[in-house]
């Protein structure tokens, strides 16, 4: 109570040096600490121009004239969940060849839609690890300028990749000549391509460290070697850029982890030595332990190839069990669930997967929520209800940490304090 009585007093100050701006007040049965998993009982979350200016009880706040007030009654807030892993230009009805019947062009309309879906499944913010003609750069451009509806995005822009590696075009013989843009060889090549889609609008770096389930190759096969890796972190790093690593299998793992990856994507084969490095270099997990669900059930009649189909069932269980071993360990754990290889909008179905598979509701809320935003290096501004960050605000019915899958039906989403489902 004496630390809500000092946010409140603070609220005051703010608010009224921003008394001409636009206000809204949010108030619900309970809000959800997500750092410490308490329950604050009838907030008030008051937000100023987009940003969260004070969170507190209602009766301890002056609010400006003319503020917009919210009532949910019954519902319990939480932040705006982050996904770090989708692929808003992909589809999974489209899968295998399929995706060749449409123009290039076809793909920024699909990845627009999706980026909806996705804001009004609840998650505000998205990292886009992977994209065709940077689509995500482009969605991302529209919806900052208002143009087309969706989350804050991170966009990767287009997967750096070996040649013939899991992000490179391998589905074509010779006389196609096709080549992934992404493709770099050696370390020259590799802090090159980190300059060039920098200058592009990527945000963030995404590498293929190994092979994968929906590409011609091994899943658990190394396909970069530790020096073109630090090549990439190195560069990317110096240019304040996160680097992610898609990586499957043990020494694809190991060599991302000590080439300072910040990320590792998949880790589905990871072995305890993996486990030992993530603990002492601070490296993130994101296991997307929810997709092959879908992948097995409504694969084929999606055109996913039979030796996909395979592969994803030979690590399945692995990578669950191997998520179950990182979570005890103490490896930090972000949500990822590669959504575009499922449906966009279903990202939240991965939560009741991760608490069957070890993990805490509340680690797996802190996955998409706080430990995201550390990630992303976002503290603070995402990811969290506090004051001076985006007021971007979910409400869900019931009580997610008796029953994570409430967060499969989230009928409130705000995002910079505008509505954008809900009253």
């Amino acid at each position: 109570m004496r630390k809500l009585a000092l946010t409140a007093g603070v609220a005051l100050s703010l608010l009224a040096g921003v008394a001409g701006a636009a206000t809204v007040a949010v108030t619900a049965e309970r809000l959800l600490d997500v750092r410490t998993g308490k329950y604050v009982e009838k907030p008030m979350v008051v937000i100023t121009d987009g940003k969260i200016t004070a969170v507190g009880s209602p009766a301890s706040m002056t609010l400006p004239a003319g503020t917009k007030t919210i009532d949910l009654p019954g519902l319990t807030l939480l932040p705006g969940l982050i996904d770090m892993h989708v692929h808003l230009d992909s589809s999974p009805q489209y899968s295998g060849y399929n995706d060749l019947a449409f123009t290039d062009s076809f793909w920024t309309v699909v990845a627009a839609a999706n980026a909806k879906a996705t804001l009004l499944a609840g998650f505000t913010t998205v990292r886009n690890v992977g994209s065709d003609s940077y689509n995500d750069v482009g969605v991302e451009e529209a919806i900052e300028e208002g143009i087309v509806v969706g989350p804050r995005i991170v966009p990767a822009a287009y997967a750096m990749s070996a040649t013939g590696g899991h992000c490179d075009s391998t589905y074509f013989p010779p006389s196609a000549n096709q080549t992934a843009p992404g493709v770099a060889d050696g370390p020259d090549e590799a802090r090159k391509m980190v300059r060039k889609l920098k200058k592009y609008g990527a945000k963030v770096i995404k590498i293929c460290a190994t092979g994968g389930v929906f590409s011609n190759d091994a899943v658990g096969v190394q396909q970069m070697t530790l020096e073109e890796i630090k090549a990439v972190t190195s560069e990317a790093h110096m240019a304040e850029m996160k680097v992610a690593a898609h990586a499957h299998g043990p020494e694809g793992i190991l060599a991302a982890i000590e080439g300072d990856v910040d990320t590792i994507e998949h880790a589905s084969l990871v072995d305890d030595a993996g486990i030992k490095a993530a603990l002492k270099h601070g490296a993130y997990f994101g296991m997307d332990i929810y997709n092959t669900e879908y992948t097995q059930a409504e694969g084929p009649k999606n055109g996913v190839r039979e030796s996909e189909l395979k592969k994803d069932r030979d690590i399945a269980e692995a990578q669950r069990q191997n998520f179950c071993k990182a979570v005890k360990a103490g490896v930090k754990q972000i949500f990822s669930t590669d959504a575009g290889i499922f449906p966009h909008g279903d990202n939240a179905k991965q939560f009741a997967v991760m608490v069957r598979y070890c993990a805490t509701p509340l680690l797996a809320i802190q996955s998409a929520t706080v430990t995201a935003a550390e990630a992303l290096g976002q503290s603070g501004q995402v990811g969290e209800i506090k004051a001076g960050a985006w007021g971007d605000l979910i409400a869900v019915r019931g009580d997610p940490l008796a029953d994570v899958r409430v967060l499969e039906s989230v009928p409130f989403v705000m995002k910079g304090g505008e509505v954008v489902k809900g009253p």
